[in-house]
């Protein structure tokens, strides 16, 4: 496979432009009126980023959610295009947005938080010089910021700046790959990149040549200097049409679970020292529908779930081994068209889908027993929802 690594930086000023402020960009919730929240011990903020395109939505929504009994209230929202997947800063004072918007016009944005009142303010945006971002991250110290850029098959960086506002990109990673699957994998495709549970590697996915990328990032560069280290790349192999999409950590920080979106199984991993180590492959999706999406862990690491599209639409769940961390299937339960990102309350005691065809998010109850799910029917209607995370109040 071959690899360019570009790092930019005065060149960035040539882009000055998208770090301006937006104007466009309205920072309060259309018809209400921002005002101190009191929250209760119980609530979360719940923030939600949607599809736009078609009508579908309008931007980024912010609710209070009560983690005892499950109901939604909205707080507000905030016009952006196409904010399909969110990350939270450390401090949660802010978020962090793509704009999946093709090749010459996707960036990543990036807004104050103000949790007395649940309102976002947009801050800038910068390109990410990749097509179609769909996943991005920040680091545990809140100083850098990486998007998954799809189309393109390239990783971005930015370094935050003090008041949250990102710098103009200074490193972008374009790999080249391909895989067996001659309609999907004929190049790269970045579907995820995340930091481990140290913060000493960041790991990334790329569908289109079932290869996991691990990374080692600078731990504090300078204005200018690239975020990873060049040589420090290191690749793991997967079987060939896993189509490698989401993965996640045990808390334990022992195991790795990677979800394959064409393969529909999950791989399971032993982790150690920023090393991967396949022990385990077990179905997710069983009537080939090749379109699961997305992967969590319990809070209290007993159980793993995972989402499936396209066809049986619906969750995964398997019970954790204590022992070793391997996984057995013990349900599936149907959700409502085209389950994409879905997220755990911290408290493990809900689980909130985003149903991007149906326009809901589904609240599920996760029984603490034995990880089965219920649908409460207090579904929160929106338009085109794809991701959803939770931050305290």
């Amino acid at each position: 496979m071959k690899r360019i690594i570009v790092f930019l930086s005065i060149i960035a000023m040539l882009f000055a432009s998208c770090s301006n402020k937006d104007k466009t960009q309205k920072t309060s919730a259309e018809g209400l009126v921002a005002e101190k929240i009191v929250a209760g011990e119980s609530d979360l903020f719940m923030l939600v980023g949607t599809y736009t395109s078609d009508k579908g939505s309008k931007g980024i929504f912010v609710y209070r959610f009560n983690t005892d009994s499950g109901k939604a209230d909205s707080v507000s929202m905030v016009v952006t295009d196409n904010p399909s997947y969110l990350t939270i800063s450390p401090d949660s004072k802010f978020v962090y947005a793509v704009e999946e918007n093709g090749e010459k016009h996707s960036a990543a944005h990036a807004f104050s938080f103000d949790k007395s009142t649940g309102i976002l303010k947009h801050l800038n945006k910068q390109l990410t010089m990749g097509a179609d971002p769909c996943y991005i991250t920040i680091d545990p110290k809140g100083k850098t910021v990486f998007t998954a850029n799809y189309s393109s098959g390239s990783i971005s960086s930015f370094q935050v700046e003090k008041d949250g506002s990102l710098l103009p990109i200074n490193t972008l990673l374009q790999f080249h790959g391909s895989s067996s699957d001659k309609d999907r994998q004929t190049s790269s495709h970045l579907h995820s990149v995340r930091y481990s549970p140290d913060g000493q590697y960041i790991f990334a996915a790329d569908l289109g040549a079932d290869k996991i990328y691990r990374l080692t990032p600078l731990e504090s560069p300078f204005k200018g200097q690239p975020s990873v280290l060049n040589e420090s790349l290191k690749e793991f192999p997967v079987p060939a049409g896993t189509g490698p999409r989401h993965f996640d950590f045990h808390p334990n920080g022992r195991y790795v679970y990677l979800l394959g979106e064409l393969s529909g199984q999950v791989l399971v991993f032993d982790y150690s020292s920023g090393m991967l180590t396949q022990k385990q492959t077990i179905a997710s999706d069983t009537v080939g529908a090749h379109g699961s999406a997305d992967i969590h862990v319990s809070p209290d690491g007993r159980f793993v779930y995972a989402s499936n599209r396209l066809k049986a639409d619906g969750i995964a769940i398997f019970t954790v081994n204590p022992d070793d961390g391997k996984l057995t299937k013990i349900g599936y339960q149907p959700t409502g068209l085209h389950p994409r990102n879905f997220a755990i309350t911290p408290n493990g005691k809900y689980l909130l889908v985003a149903c991007r065809d149906d326009n809901k998010i589904q609240v599920f109850s996760i029984d603490s027993k034995t990880g089965l799910l219920s649908d409460t029917h207090r579904d929160i209607l929106l338009g085109k929802p794809v991701c959803v995370k939770f931050t305290s109040m």
